[in-house]
């Protein structure tokens, strides 16, 4: 990546040189995924993706964990003698994990310009998204697993479905969700054993959800007001899909025809 060089003017233009920044980062990070060789060293890049992601959230944000988990891949939440196994297949796993992390990333600059914009672009956005409700963009995928499942087996599962979350049951209701970051902040920072601890005592107890009716932004100011990027949807009080930030984005890229 090239020489970054931080600008000094208003927050908007800061925030518009970080949004370029991830884009570039991502940019570069393409050559991994391809399964041609590439001379440039993923230590060197996961370096310069880590010192983006602090300049930009912070050095103690939730967003360089989640990358630094990403790295660790499934290898982090399996036993030594089975890490051997299977690397090939685990290492593309962290690497699909270091681009969702980014994208995320990316999303919500993305969505954090928007709400700068101004006065006059926020009414047209508003009235663009009057009568978009939140079904019209919510995932109807509703990955879940039991509360009695170890945090090794979430992530293994968060990894096979490409989810950023799982609602977690007790067989007849869910009582919580757990989040990558989840695991990434109760879990892997805090040195637990993946195969013993069990998911409920990483897992977000209280799920805050929306109905499927709801207004699109109705969502969005839930999310904030909670500090979360995952929104369980319900229909008549039961939960039939997930909004997430990356489905917020989207729906702001069909109704501006970005």
């Amino acid at each position: 990546m090239a020489k970054r060089v931080k600008p000094s003017e208003e927050p908007t233009e800061v925030l518009k040189w970080h949004i370029e920044q991830i884009r570039e980062t991502l940019l570069a990070f393409q050559p991994f995924l391809s399964r041609r060789k590439v001379t440039a060293s993923l230590e060197g890049f996961d370096e310069q993706a880590e010192e983006v992601l602090s300049e930009t959230f912070g050095g103690a944000s939730e967003e360089l964990e989640a990358y630094q988990y990403a790295k660790l891949g499934e290898t982090g939440l399996l036993p030594e003698e089975a890490q051997e196994a299977g690397t090939h297949n685990l290492d593309r796993e962290s690497l699909h994990q270091r681009k969702q992390v980014l994208e995320s990333c990316l999303a919500q600059l993305e969505l954090k310009r928007t709400a700068r914009a101004g006065r006059d672009w926020r009414k047209t956005v508003g009235d663009r998204l009057d009568g978009r409700t939140v079904a019209e963009f919510m995932s109807s995928d509703v990955r879940s697993v039991h509360r009695g499942a170890s945090i090794k087996e979430a992530g293994r599962l968060l990894q096979k479905w490409r989810v950023g979350s799982l609602l977690v049951d007790d067989g007849s209701r869910y009582i919580g969700i757990i989040t990558d970051t989840d695991l990434s902040r109760k879990a892997v920072a805090k040195g637990l054993d993946p195969n013993t601890t069990v998911i409920t005592s990483c897992m977000s107890k209280a799920v805050v959800t929306i109905e499927d009716s709801e207004p699109l932004m109705a969502a969005l100011t839930l999310m904030k007001k909670e500090g979360i990027r995952h929104l369980p949807v319900t229909e008549d009080g039961t939960i039939i899909g997930v909004l997430s930030v990356g489905d917020l984005l989207r729906a702001y890229e069909k109704v501006l025809d970005l």
